[in-house]
């Protein structure tokens, strides 16, 4: 009897990361589940985790030090009992930081989180190859955003560290398949009105946004395609082919 597959996601708990959890929980997974402070899933999350009825598990490590991340993949290793056959690397840090005032601290915290950090994770499972469910096809999904394609200056820190992450993608890792999924705008902060949103959405050459939904059956999409590797998925209501001169919480506000 073969057994449920077991999915490490970061930033697992909250908002986009916790509709992708779901959606994985609904599709058999089990589930270890990360957060920088702490593992305590939304209540959405924790909602669809009891649907679900599988076995999950929260861990807590701040990817500030890097080096947490290969800790946590030794933990979840650990407490499972086999090493995970789906990583999601969701976990990152967002600042508002632009060329005039970006430090060195900005830098290179945004690279640890953003970059360092999944770059660790995808070495630890790569290097665990042969240890998951056997049959099952194991996979990494990096999360990464539709500005990769057209960067504007603001987010500085972060947009160059998810431009590093998306080299890693390309490049990959031997023997793994690896893709990214990019979302758009998909769960807006305090920082957008309702009339913004709905302005931002008819700026899309698909004049709608994506819905977390949307980026959940993406990552599915990736784990359980065995002939899609290096690939990334645009998932944004087609953002990624406007060069838009500015973040959008700029825009229509």
């Amino acid at each position: 009897m073969s057994r449920r597959p077991l999915a490490l996601v970061t930033g697992g708990c909250r908002r986009l990361g916790a509709a992708i959890a779901a959606a994985l929980a609904g599709a058999g997974y089990d589930l270890a589940l990360h957060g920088s402070h702490d593992a305590d899933p939304a209540p959405s999350l924790a909602d669809a985790l009891a649907t679900a009825g599988g076995v999950w598990q929260g861990f807590v490590a701040d990817f500030a030090d890097p080096a947490r991340a290969t800790a946590l993949y030794g933990e979840v290793t650990a407490r499972f009992g086999r090493a995970p056959d789906l990583l999601v690397n969701g976990a990152s840090l967002f600042g508002q930081d632009v060329l005039a005032d970006v430090t060195a601290d900005d830098l290179a915290q945004a690279h640890a989180i953003n970059a360092a950090a999944p770059v660790l994770l995808m070495q630890a499972f790569a290097a665990t190859m042969g240890e998951g469910a056997g049959e099952l096809d194991r996979s990494i999904v990096n999360i990464l955003d539709q500005r990769i394609l057209h960067p504007h200056p603001d987010q500085l820190s972060y947009t160059l560290a998810k431009l590093g992450l998306t080299g890693a993608t390309r490049i990959g890792a031997a023997g793994v398949r690896v893709n990214g999924v990019a979302p758009g705008l998909t769960l807006p902060t305090g920082d957008y009105s309702g009339e913004q949103m709905t302005s931002l959405a008819d700026l899309m050459p698909l004049r709608r946004l994506p819905m977390p939904d949307d980026i959940a059956a993406a990552v599915l999409f990736c784990a359980s395609m065995p002939s899609l590797d290096r690939q990334i998925l645009y998932v944004d209501g087609g953002a990624h082919l406007v060069p838009f001169a500015r973040d959008f919480v700029h825009l229509t506000a």
